[in-house]
């Protein structure tokens, strides 16, 4: 197997469509629940660690939003041409 070139397009299976949107779901909802249930040290330590694992520094409502934003990326996408 190769990586794909960052200007080649990446094609995927609808099988592989929904497990990532799942996975992406998934990460949404337990970055929200951790959000909402977090004392103020754990939501501290909650920004801290979303803020470290970006490159953009977000914030975790950033990081839903991009998360979210990714979901909705795979809802729309086009269905990919044929190669004929």
């Amino acid at each position: 197997m190769t990586l794909r070139a960052p200007h080649e397009q990446a094609l995927l299976s609808s099988a592989d469509i929904t497990l990532v949107r799942q996975v992406l779901a998934d990460c949404c909802r337990l970055l929200t629940a951790a959000q909402d249930s977090a004392s103020p040290p754990v939501a501290a330590l909650l920004a801290e660690a979303t803020r470290s694992a970006t490159a953009q520094k977000l914030s975790p409502d950033g990081l839903i939003y991009y998360i979210n934003l990714a979901i909705d990326y795979l809802d729309f996408a086009p269905a990919a041409r044929s190669r004929r």
